[in-house]
């Protein structure tokens, strides 16, 4: 995606605007103005238009605060033709629904986004009978901040009448030309974190992020408590870009494996960890079966570890996970059609993610050091797996070649050269 490159004054104006519309209070109008301003073109974007044209439903899906909102206001003002915006969250637009079937068989010709759709799951069957009854594609537009019992709900409901998107916090590429890798690695990638100037303000903002989620979030399902959700989250931050021992952390906390599982599925359905599996490669080496569990945003998993800014986080023993926590984030953002996966022998060689397409593997290992090497272990994975090509992934202003099929690259050129490889 081509990018346009900002000049200095521009840079400071709409960070001076930032600043202005994250600290204070402003009138609708100028809010509004700065929020035109203030808009970073996503790379979902052309995605969910895609699927507008094609699609009688398409469904946006991401962790709360991560842009959803902002993404389908931009995308309906650009509409020719008349739209409709409801927030679920909103007692005044949920009322609206109070009656729905007569309501929405008002809004033919409309585009509607309804947003937090996971608060009303009761309208999907309703959703479906009118996109049996109008036709056509390009008729909602729907956003879930949940997608366990989103996905299950509208699958029955809307099989074949649905496009999914996901769509994460920002991407490195998405806004690299406001923020620094260090300063993105810190803060994370959610807007209202990476673009607060002030680094304290962007920690505390992060800290509120984590309470309302355990205090509030967790009210729309039964059976979790948020003190032991809390304690959960805090050690997944201890144990990022590691192997998961389910029983291991029931021990520490109390509770059966089982119920580990459990809240472990919660976090992931609502996007706040990742599990990569492990990879199914037949090398005829005994490899470990179980996932490695990741904190989706850096941003999250430094404020679950107390860690406010950079020169904390450079001497703290999780940064090289949160180095790898950020790449595989900014791969699965840009490449989420690919199949991902670790890879680690019971001997302890391995690859930190391996991207599958079809027969063709690509492995990445992940480094944080501006002079990356590889050990004896990398080496013995990447002569089992035989992949396509290697990418060292590390902190260096230019990458190079280190060997023939291994390459040393930053994380904008790691994007840039991936397509390459999937030819």
């Amino acid at each position: 995606m081509g990018k346009a490159k900002l000049l200095p004054f521009q840079i400071l104006l709409i960070k001076k605007l930032i600043k202005c519309r994250v600290n204070c209070k402003l009138n609708f109008k100028f809010a509004r103005l700065i929020e035109k301003i203030m808009y970073y073109k996503r790379i979902l974007e052309e995605n969910v238009l895609r699927a507008l044209e094609n699609y009688p439903v398409t469904a946006v899906t991401g962790p709360r605060q991560c842009g959803k909102s902002t993404l389908a206001k931009h995308i309906i003002g650009k509409e020719d033709r008349k739209t409709l915006y409801l927030d679920l969250e909103k007692p005044s637009d949920l009322r609206k629904l109070d009656n729905p079937e007569w309501f929405l068989r008002n809004q033919r010709g409309t585009l509607v986004c309804l947003d937090e759709i996971q608060r009303k799951p009761d309208l999907f069957p309703l959703i479906r009978s009118l996109m049996d009854d109008w036709g056509g594609n390009g008729h909602f537009l729907i956003l879930g901040s949940a997608s366990r019992d989103m996905i299950r709900q509208s699958s029955e409901s809307l099989a074949g009448r649905i496009s999914y998107k996901r769509l994460t916090p920002f991407l490195y590429n998405e806004i690299q030309n406001i923020s620094t890798t260090e300063e993105y690695l810190v803060k994370g990638g959610f807007p209202r974190s990476l673009l607060q100037e002030d680094f304290n303000l962007s920690f505390e903002w992060r800290k509120d992020f984590i309470s309302t989620f355990l205090e509030r979030d967790l009210l729309m399902w039964s059976g979790f408590s948020p003190a032991t959700m809390g304690r959960l989250w805090q050690m997944i931050a201890h144990i990022n870009g590691q192997i998961i021992n389910y029983s291991m952390i029931g021990n520490s906390l109390g509770v059966s494996s089982q119920t580990v599982r459990n809240y472990v599925d919660l976090l992931a359905s609502t996007f706040m960890v990742r599990l990569l599996p492990p990879s199914t490669a037949n090398t005829g080496k005994r490899i470990t079966k179980s996932p490695k569990v990741y904190i989706t945003d850096t941003g999250i998993s430094n404020a679950l570890l107390d860690i406010p800014d950079f020169n904390n986080l450079a001497g703290h023993p999780g940064a090289g996970a949160a180095w790898e926590a950020m790449v595989l984030a900014n791969l699965t953002g840009n490449f989420p059609h690919l199949n991902y996966s670790c890879y680690r022998t019971g001997h302890g060689a391995e690859i930190d993610i391996i991207a599958g397409y079809g027969r063709k593997r690509i492995a990445v290992e992940c480094k944080l050091s501006e002079n990356p090497g590889l050990s004896k272990g990398n080496y013995s994975v990447i002569e089992d797996l035989n992949p396509s090509v290697t990418f060292v992934v590390s902190p260096v202003s230019n990458g190079w070649s280190m060997q023939p099929g291994i390459e040393v690259v930053n994380l904008p050129e790691l994007i840039e050269a991936f397509p390459e490889y999937l030819e």
